[in-house]
């Protein structure tokens, strides 16, 4: 009995002890709130106030996993996240019971099944296409699907290796990013472009210009088999990279040749380039000290803006052209970026691309300027909607960083990324085994290429490059779909073919 007492005792006493303390501790709490002029409703409501921080930063979280239902979040829904998830792991994607798309949004692609499709026997599996014909070494590519530019330094040491070896296994390209050329990159053995941005990372002289040396020197490289001159980013039309000081680390700063520990930021354009002709001079330049094709990145801004490009290139000559033009639509990702760029600048892919593929053939360039589309197309339907409207290949980010295993905690640039992607922090990549997630980056590009290829026979077609505009029918507000090629009417060989 005396023994019982003793411990009632001794936890009454230790109950009031952390009473006493959770008191104190809100007192402290209180008086700290009251007194703090940074934040109005701590002053106003002590200690309660701070829920509300509490609850919109947590907000986010039980969005994604509570509330929000398959179609509504954004950048990416649960749908398309499941999608690649699914893909990646190898698994089936096929589901029951029906769509849980709405259809009748304006602009939703719906595809044009033919009455008899290709038979199994006929049909073709992602024949390979040539780039850059005039360059000394043209680049046979094997895939439509190819990995698009992802800075090391932006992604981590894992990462980069984890899609070097799966874009080796799936047979598709890797693009460095505008961080340079990493032994990661290499270490895989996959086909690599070389992303040229505009602080020329990699093979920029002392003073920040173009060193025709380290160009050669990257060139050098067998693995290396084109170079992408990057002039803008969907995300960030206008602005330069920006990598944050902690995550420039002293392998990081090596490879960039910049200083370790500092804010990493890319002038806003090249200083070498000041109008579509010193762009041209500029691309035969590093096809000349390279041998290998070159291209440009970039955003539409007007129509008349980039009608220029193809001007210019009339006025000299089909040579001059860039092998190929990658056009990142304005709903392009990025690790870092001012929001109003990330909102409000740049055209989206879904207007951008069937200009440009228009421009082109206009100007008699469809079998010399390849064109690759970038820009939030992750799923089967956005790659194939892509290949109709004139794009020969389709490159994806965040599609393979979502294979890679990516929640979209939206954490790229605090270098705190739980899933080890885009951290430079071991305890956090210790989460990213490089001998399994390296799988699931090739499962992910082979079922992109294997649906898409479903989609292209369900039309009538043996391969996804002879999908065309007539296949594909666009939403319009009136609850009725049209056809994408009355929306938008091919010119040139395409136009003549389809009117055939």
């Amino acid at each position: 009995m005396g023994f019982a007492m003793n411990v009632l005792e001794t936890m009454a006493v230790l109950l009031a002890f952390v009473v006493g303390a959770i008191a104190l501790f809100a007192v402290i709490l209180f008086v700290l709130d009251r007194i703090q002029t940074e934040d109005a409703i701590r002053r106003n409501y002590p200690v309660i106030g701070r829920f509300r921080h509490l609850f919109s930063t947590l907000g986010e979280f039980f969005r994604q996993y509570f509330f929000a239902m398959d179609r509504e979040e954004l950048p990416f829904n649960r749908a398309q996240r499941e999608w690649v998830k699914r893909a990646g792991e190898g698994k089936g994607n096929t589901v029951s019971f029906g769509s849980t798309r709405n259809l009748n949004v304006t602009g939703t692609p719906i595809f044009a099944n033919a009455a008899f499709p290709p038979l199994d026997e006929q049909v073709m599996t992602n024949p390979p296409l040539t780039i850059g014909t005039d360059a000394r070494q043209p680049f046979i590519a094997k895939s439509f699907f190819n990995i698009s530019g992802m800075s090391y330094g932006a992604i981590s040491k894992p990462a980069v290796q984890a899609l070097s070896r799966g874009a080796k296994e799936a047979g598709i390209w890797l693009n460095t990013g505008e961080g340079g050329l990493s032994p990661f990159h290499l270490e895989g053995g996959c086909d690599v472009v070389f992303q040229i941005g505009t602080a020329k990372y990699g093979v920029r002289d002392e003073k920040g210009g173009l060193s025709d040396e380290k160009l050669k020197l990257a060139a050098a490289h067998e693995n290396v088999r084109m170079f992408e001159l990057k002039l803008a980013q969907g995300a960030k039309p206008g602005k330069g990279g920006i990598l944050p000081g902690e995550k420039v680390t002293p392998e990081i700063a090596q490879i960039r040749g910049i200083a370790e520990g500092t804010d990493s930021l890319s002038p806003n354009r090249h200083a070498e380039v000041d109008d579509w002709a010193d762009l041209l001079d500029f691309i035969a330049r590093i096809r000349e000290v390279t041998g290998k094709p070159v291209g440009i990145k970039t955003v539409i801004g007007t129509e008349a803006g980039i009608q220029g490009l193809f001007d210019e290139i009339t006025k000299r000559g089909a040579a001059s052209a860039p092998d190929f033009i990658t056009i990142d639509g304005g709903e392009g990702g990025t690790g870092a970026a001012p929001m109003p760029l990330i909102d409000l600048v740049g055209m989206s892919i879904r207007e951008a691309l069937p200009l440009v593929a228009d421009m082109r053939d206009a100007a008699g360039l469809h079998d010399r300027v390849r064109l690759i589309a970038s820009g939030k197309l992750v799923n089967p339907g956005d790659i194939a909607w892509a290949l109709a409207a004139g794009a020969d290949f389709v490159t994806s980010a965040r599609g393979f960083m979502f294979s890679l295993g990516c929640i979209q905690s939206l954490k790229c640039n605090k270098n705190t990324c739980p899933t080890g992607i885009t951290t430079h922090d071991r305890r956090f990549q210790k989460g990213l085994v490089v001998e399994d997630k390296y799988k699931r980056v090739s499962y992910y590009a082979k079922g992109i290429v294997k649906e898409v290829e479903t989609i292209a026979h369900s039309v009538g077609v043996k391969e996804p490059r002879q999908l065309r505009r007539h296949h594909v029918r666009l939403m319009q507000d009136n609850g009725r779909s049209a056809l994408m090629s009355d929306l938008y009417p091919p010119v040139g060989s395409i136009a003549a073919e389809q009117v055939s």
